[in-house]
């Protein structure tokens, strides 16, 4: 499958960023994420034949034009340029948006879903496109298929956005597709909720090792969910608490990863899981949703012993680290004594790594319940998105199914994922890479 750039095209903001907010500070926490780009994607069917597809398709690409030039009035950040560590220009240089034609069909990709092909819809995969971008910290590609149907690829720097802000963008992007006059608004005061800090190589990402590795996507279908839940629920008692899709199919994934390190290397390794939370609704008071920027903070589960790896226990593990974060810590990343609360949170992950030389980590974010599948530009929603941002190895990211599944994006090295495919208790419940019905 081929997808070739047709045009690459700045757009400014509607309207000018007013003088007294052309310097935008950064949080702390923004400070800490690195500079790279997440992505995106949503593939769009077209349900009519349209009597002239390359007109179709331009109506579509110049309302997204319009829409993001005018929703960059209000995310005026988006298209400035980082000076430094802890602030932004914003100069209203703009955002990068770049048009692409496929020479196949939409549902010859949505058959069988291929990680690697999905990287030609991405435009960060494209040197020059980011030769070309000049830092921008949005850019949006968009592909027509021979068919009609479209896909709508969205990258946004980490350093500003996570993805609750991403979410934001795409409530109010859309509104405005659709001709709203009062598009949802963000509201930039992460830096006097949690104050920049002049602190050089300071970092909060968790480096996984790992060169050769590659990518795979695993669905758990509702009903296989509901079972995996019961079977574990049965074990941890009702009366403990009632167990989450999500701590169940993250847990099945863990120990299957965890047991194919052990047959390749011939012996149980400690293992440490880093679960990203969403802080917002975690403050007191609760901050709003549409507080832009990042404010997410992983907490870590800790196996050191072969015996503790059954899936109940994994469950009942995560739930009481995560109630002892949210209860103890996730409150306390804001104001003067947030930077203390950061600092503690760095020393105590170092104390992980500490004496731990063996220690396999894993990373997982979970996007679930995110109206993801709610997004529309203005010619339906979605018949499937993913997320492919393969940048380092053992990452799991979970989503939501259009029919109420999860859908598991995992990398890890090539020769665990080899037999990770094939491990009977993952096949139990998940599919390997099934095709998406439209």
């Amino acid at each position: 499958m081929k997808n070739e750039i047709v045009s690459r095209t700045f757009i400014k903001p509607s309207s000018p960023t007013p003088p007294h907010l052309k310097n935008f500070k950064l949080s702390l926490l923004d400070q800490l994420l690195p500079a790279i780009h997440g992505n995106m994607t949503f593939f769009f069917p077209s349900f009519d034949s349209p009597t002239d597809p390359d007109l179709e398709f331009s109506c579509k690409s110049q309302l997204l034009q319009k829409s993001i030039s005018e929703t960059l009035t209000s995310f005026y950040p988006l298209a400035g340029r980082f000076t430094g560590g802890s602030a932004i220009d914003c100069n209203d240089d703009g955002c990068l948006f770049i048009e692409a034609r496929s020479e196949s069909p939409l549902s010859d990709f949505l058959s069988k879903p291929d990680c690697e092909t999905l990287d030609l819809f991405l435009p960060t995969n494209d040197q020059e496109t980011m030769e070309l971008s000049e830092g921008s910290m949005w850019l949006v590609k968009f592909s027509m298929f021979s068919c009609g149907g479209t896909a709508v690829s969205i990258s946004l720097s980490h350093k500003i956005v996570d993805f609750a802000a991403l979410i934001t963008l795409l409530k109010s992007w859309t509104a405005t597709c659709h001709g709203s006059s009062e598009p949802l608004a963000p509201q930039f005061t992460g830096a006097s909720i949690l104050p920049p800090r002049e602190i050089p190589g300071m970092a909060a990402s968790v480096h996984i090792a790992g060169e050769n590795f590659i990518a795979r996507r695993f669905v758990f279908s509702a009903s296989k969910v509901a079972e995996l839940k019961e079977k574990v629920q049965t074990v941890v008692g009702r009366e403990q608490f009632y167990v989450s899709r999500v701590e169940v199919v993250l847990a099945l994934l863990w120990k299957c990863a965890v047991a194919v390190v052990k047959s390749k290397t011939g012996s149980f390794k400690p293992t440490a899981l880093f679960q990203a939370v969403n802080l917002r609704p975690r403050m007191d008071p609760p901050l709003p949703d549409t507080v832009f920027g990042n404010f997410v903070w992983p907490f870590a589960v800790i196996v050191e012993e072969e015996k503790d790896m059954e899936i109940y226990q994994l469950v009942q593990d995560m739930r009481k680290a995560k109630n002892d974060f949210l209860n103890n810590k996730a409150n306390k990343f804001k104001g003067e004594g947030g930077f203390s609360a950061l600092m503690e949170a760095l020393k105590e992950r170092g104390e992980i790594f500490k004496n731990r030389k063996e220690l396999v980590v894993y990373k997982c974010s979970s996007w679930c319940k995110f109206p993801l599948y709610e997004t529309d530009f203005g010619w339906g929603k979605p018949a499937w998105m993913t997320s492919a941002n393969k940048l380092v190895s053992n990452t799991i990211s979970l989503l939501d199914t259009s029919s109420g599944g999860v859908e598991a994006l995992i990398t890890l090295d090539e020769e665990e994922m080899a037999i990770f495919e094939r491990h009977e208790e993952l096949l139990e419940f998940a599919s390997v890479n099934p095709s998406i019905v439209v």
